[in-house]
């Protein structure tokens, strides 16, 4: 995979204003290796504890929106905050994890960093924080309006009216059905078999 290793200095480019410091705080304090990666679609940040002499070590996608990377920073870092006082005696995202979540969500929300609209979806999250990015719905649709580049002829999932025909990535088609719980089920037209897609997946709107 490639990376980028980047002095503090730098993460500047990445992280909203206001937040630079009190990250760096944490960097420090606990030794982190931070890294920024090339775009990954099965993750947006990823934490390793520290072990046998190494520092613990985070990877941030470096695609994401200022606000987007910052907040999968700090679901990295509650993870880091979770391994120093648990260590591996509790659930990756346990109680524990969600409790060191909340407490740093609370903190940069407090810290005025977020739009409102963000500050408003980043409530439910503070309640109670999904494992994933995938279960922040409400969450990610109000950070994808802050991406510096909107995909042309692209829609979520959730916008697309039942029936519609749209393209994935590989190209393949699907018709979109209804919805089951918080994803949606979509027929793949060429096989009839059925996939469930995230609300938020971005697909090409076929006409």
């Amino acid at each position: 995979m490639p990376v980028t290793e980047h002095p503090m200095h730098a993460l500047t480019a990445y992280l909203p204003d206001g937040s630079f410091e009190p990250v760096v705080q944490y960097i420090h304090h606990y030794k982190v290796h931070l890294t920024v990666t090339k775009k990954r679609k099965s993750v947006l940040g990823d934490y390793r504890h520290s072990g046998m002499g190494s520092n613990h070590r985070i990877s941030i996608n470096g695609n994401l929106n200022k606000y987007e990377f910052l907040i999968t920073l700090l679901h990295e870092l509650a993870h880091l905050l979770t391994f120093e006082q648990f260590k591996n005696r509790v659930e990756p995202h346990g109680k524990e994890w969600k409790n060191s979540y909340s407490k740093l969500l609370t903190d940069f929300v407090q810290r005025k960093i977020f739009p409102e609209d963000i500050q408003r979806a980043l409530q439910k999250s503070i309640m109670n924080p999904a494992a994933t990015a995938n279960g922040e719905t409400e969450l990610l649709s109000v950070l994808r309006k802050y991406n510096a580049h909107q995909k042309e002829g692209y829609l979520t999932i959730e916008e697309l009216l039942d029936g519609a025909v749209f393209q994935t990535e590989n190209g393949k088609l699907f018709k979109k059905n209804g919805k089951r719980r918080k994803r949606y089920e979509c027929v793949e037209i060429s096989t009839g078999l059925v996939y469930s897609f995230s609300a938020v997946s971005e697909v090409k709107v076929v006409s």
